[in-house]
């Protein structure tokens, strides 16, 4: 049942929720918002109490923001885990990726699971090896799908009363292209998804796929996205 006041005012978190707005303009799939905002939770070992804060660009990215933040205001552990989750509203750049790399390297009981909501730069080829790299050492990195946007909506926005369920219902087919192109990018492959952007703002999307992307692409991703009929070889 939803609730009519909204987050608690007793709510630990609600001092560092962000606006029903901001979350508008900087998670929907479809604008290409220049600044990037980061969502994000940290539990330590076996406790059940997560924490929860937001972050946005500065001088710096936010990645890195966050780097500088955790290093300095925590005092650190080897001995005990700490699961870190990222909701980005951009992909990690291949500076940061790198940045990343290098932290998590300098914490080995540090695991980081990354949800974003679009792809910076996608067809830049240092930004894609960055993110493999990022990958290859140990990063979960997945495209935001309908259960990541409620579940940040609800533990993250102070949203109105009685809006508990309410979030923006972003189209679903961006975000399954978006998937579709991380998974070029994971397997190297050349980039399939190309966005634009017209005089009056209007984002465009256009697949160009070629041979090696029906041969290496899990035919259930391609088919996902409701676009792409994959072709059938009689045998």
């Amino acid at each position: 049942m939803a609730s009519d006041k909204g987050p608690s005012a007793g709510d630990a978190t609600l001092r560092r929720r962000i606006e029903p707005w901001e979350f508008e303009v900087f998670f929907d799939p479809r604008e290409l918002r220049k600044e990037a905002c980061l969502l994000y939770e940290i539990q330590w070992g076996t406790s059940h109490k997560i924490w929860r804060n937001s972050g946005k660009n500065t001088s710096n990215h936010v990645e890195i923001n966050f780097i500088e933040k955790f290093t300095s205001e925590r005092q650190y552990c080897p001995s005990i885990h700490c699961s870190i989750t990222w909701f980005l509203s951009w992909s990690p750049c291949w500076e940061c990726s790198k940045a990343i790399r290098g932290f998590l390297s300098q914490h080995p009981s540090v695991t980081l699971v990354i949800y974003v909501a679009r792809l910076f730069w996608h067809v830049d080829p240092q930004n894609r090896q960055g993110l493999r790299d990022l990958i290859n050492s140990g990063v979960t990195i997945q495209i935001m799908r309908v259960p990541e946007y409620h579940h940040c909506w609800r533990n993250f926005v102070n949203y109105p009363p009685g809006k508990e369920d309410h979030w923006p219902r972003y189209p679903v087919l961006w975000m399954k292209l978006y998937a579709l192109e991380l998974h070029c990018i994971i397997l190297s492959l050349p980039p399939c998804l190309r966005i634009s952007r017209r005089q009056n703002q209007l984002t465009l999307f256009r697949l160009t796929l070629q041979n090696c992307h029906y041969q290496m692409i899990p035919p259930h991703i391609l088919l996902a996205t409701g676009l792409i009929q994959v072709p059938v070889t009689w045998k």
